[in-house]
């Protein structure tokens, strides 16, 4: 096998969370004066961290989000995880093989601690994640399209940016991973293959990505 640790993407790669958190982020900015479609929620914010969306709703306006916008929006978001989250079909079965060949893995999130783990809780990963495999955009402070929280999980994993890969659904993460040094695959299930074309490889379904690794040139 060609890499020597693989980082995933958690929102709309391993959990699928991008659906349900778009359609009430764009519902609670409507809510508060910045009409958003469902559709503009994910082109502006899918795979950023929580200050890109205060950070261009006050670009656009000039007016800055409430105070308490994350914990409202958060807990809507996670309510409705509670009620709606499952695994992306075939994540289970990648990790399992990870595992099984003591392939290093871990996750790296523009979602903060607290969402990874109500995601993976809910679906059942956090049987795969320890706390030694989770990565948030806290932890750095700057989120995706910059490299650092990929390159941080590296680091703390012990394995150089250039024998890692990626696997991203957004824009922004394929920026980030390439940024990084690192190669990156471009799931597709979401994003049109257009908008992920700096990726090293494009794919539409997680069950194929074992195969993919093995097979990387």
């Amino acid at each position: 096998m060609r890499y020597d640790l693989i980082i995933f993407d958690n929102d709309g790669v391993l959990v699928d969370s991008e659906p349900i958190s778009n359609r009430h982020l764009a519902a609670y900015l409507t809510e508060l004066g910045h009409p958003t479609s469902y559709e503009e929620s994910v082109r502006d914010y899918m795979g950023s961290a929580m200050h890109r969306v205060h950070d261009l709703v006050e670009e656009r306006t000039g007016q800055r989000l409430p105070a308490d916008f994350d914990d409202v929006f958060h807990t809507r978001v996670f309510a409705a995880f509670e009620r709606e989250l499952k695994p992306v079909v075939g994540a289970v079965e990648v990790l399992e093989k990870l595992t099984a060949d003591g392939v290093p893995y871990c996750v790296a999130s523009s979602g903060s601690h607290e969402r990874i783990r109500v995601g993976h809780r809910t679906t059942g990963l956090d049987r795969w994640f320890d706390d030694e495999r989770i990565f948030s955009s806290q932890d750095v402070g700057r989120g995706k399209p910059e490299p650092d929280l990929f390159l941080h999980a590296a680091e703390r994993m012990g394995v150089a940016p250039e024998r890692c890969v990626v696997v991203e659904d957004s824009p922004l993460g394929v920026r980030a991973a390439v940024a990084a040094g690192m190669d990156v695959y471009g799931f597709t299930a979401m994003t049109p293959a257009a908008k992920l074309a700096g990726a090293t490889r494009l794919f539409d379904d997680m069950r194929e990505l074992n195969s993919l690794l093995h097979t990387g040139n």
